[in-house]
């Protein structure tokens, strides 16, 4: 993967800042599916009844290629206006060999997808207690790649499509009083699709190629306050969202043939999000930090009618329910000391807990079905434990951590249970210098 970064103060004129940004990036994903067998978790196996492989018999490679570029120009003129316009291009290139016959065979159909966004703000800021700025911004997308032409996606056709899109808002901050913020925020946004959405994983989520960007009408306000006593420091935020989003990018498990399933993406009409989350965290010198944040979020079906098979609207059941596999009340803890000169004077040792809580939701929707209890996803709440050690001034670090350390059972979205408890070590060594002081020299 390599990069390149340029940046430069007043260029040409004062007040005039650019950075410039880009890098390449190619990986190289292959996927074995071809036993005869069928494994459970305890390494017991039985005849696979439809033969070889467990989704579908495959032996394939997929080279993916990125590229991205960013630009970042502001200028500040006088001494409350400032102009700033950022761009981020991506293009991504997907090219699919299989190995199956011993030999590489390409696929005559390359996943390809173009993505521009192009923003310019004016930002107003007349005095350290308050500003405000407006921007607007510019969607640009060519996708092009293949299209199942049957139910069973065993047949497929190229298909391409571009997009373009504006969007626009306007956001303003105030210190109420010292150190107490209030910021407020408007945005007709557009939110791009994946490469997972558009193109899956060549496994087992497919993807859509068709699929359209979400748009939605985003408000959010936030008030935070910090403030310092001595040794001890304090920071508490809390924040409100509201967000109406139509072709709402919803992630489904759909049926293939011979048992199998996969997942995939469609645009669903109209969703409403409302919600708050709270956060605090307390400081007491170089020794301790604590903090913890709760959320809730409310993101519910607000499609009141829909098309049926038949091309007749009909009432929608699921008329503001939750929408299916989609958490809605979380929060998380975290606790960190902090021993310096432990062994030699420029030493750090430090230990940290933190912890997940997520509450149980349904993976299906919740107003439809006999027995709702059958699709709930279960109170999951988790715990982590970390240990590092830094020398030098952090230039050499070590660093140990047992993650879901009582090996609770979590789950994801849609009820697959995840791994229960792992521990990993890790060790950095800064090249150059003394760790603090040449953050972004090369690492390993």
């Amino acid at each position: 993967m390599p990069s390149l970064e340029y940046s430069k103060r007043s260029l040409f004129v004062k007040g005039l800042d650019v950075v410039l940004t880009a890098n390449y990036n190619r990986d190289i994903a292959t996927n074995v599916d071809t036993s005869r067998y069928i494994y459970n978790w305890f390494g017991q196996r039985k005849p696979n009844p439809n033969g070889r492989g467990e989704q579908s018999e495959q032996f394939s490679r997929a080279y993916n290629d990125n590229w991205n570029a960013t630009v970042t120009v502001n200028y500040r003129f006088g001494r409350i206006h400032m102009l700033s316009f950022n761009n981020v291009w991506n293009a991504f290139r997907r090219t699919n060999t299989s190995l199956l016959t011993g030999a590489e065979i390409e696929n005559v159909f390359d996943k390809v997808t173009r993505k521009n966004v192009a923003g310019v703000s004016y930002r107003l800021m007349p005095s350290e207690k308050w500003n405000i700025s407006v921007f607007g911004k510019y969607y640009h997308q060519f996708v092009s790649g293949p299209m199942a032409t049957d139910a069973n996606a065993s047949d497929f056709s190229m298909v391409s499509r571009t997009l373009n899109s504006a969007g626009y808002g306007a956001a303003g901050t105030y210190f109420v009083l010292p150190g107490l913020q209030a910021k407020v925020s408007y945005e007709k946004a557009y939110r791009l699709p994946t490469i997972e959405e558009m193109f899956g994983d060549e496994d087992l989520e497919s993807g859509k190629v068709d699929i359209r960007p979400e748009n939605s009408d985003n408000v959010n306000v936030n008030i935070n306050y910090s403030g310092k006593f001595g040794r001890h420091s304090l920071f508490a935020e809390g924040g409100m969202v509201f967000r109406y989003t139509r072709d709402y990018i919803q992630r489904n498990i759909q049926d293939l043939s011979g048992g199998r399933e996969n997942a995939t993406y469609v645009n669903y009409g109209k969703v409403r999000t409302v919600g708050f989350n709270v956060s605090a965290r307390y400081g007491f010198s170089k020794w301790l930090s604590i903090g913890g944040s709760f959320t809730r979020m409310e993101v519910r079906d607000m499609n009141k009618y829909q098309i049926g098979s038949t091309g007749i609207a009909t009432y929608n059941l699921t008329y503001k329910a939750r929408m299916a596999n989609v958490p809605y009340m979380f929060a998380d803890g975290d606790v960190s000391f902090h021993w310096h000169h432990l062994g030699r004077k420029d030493a750090v040792l430090t230990v940290s807990y933190d912890n997940r809580y997520l509450h149980g939701f349904c993976y299906n929707s919740e107003v439809i079905g006999s027995n709702n209890d059958d699709y709930m996803i279960p109170d999951q709440f988790s715990h982590n434990l970390s240990i590092g050690y830094s020398l030098c001034g952090r230039r050499y670090n070590f660093s140990f951590e047992c993650r879901n350390l009582t090996d609770e059972r979590l789950y994801d979205n849609f009820s697959l249970q995840k791994a229960g408890r792992a521990f990993y070590g890790k060790v950095r060594v800064c090249l150059s210098g003394r760790g603090e002081q040449h953050r972004g020299k090369k690492h390993f």
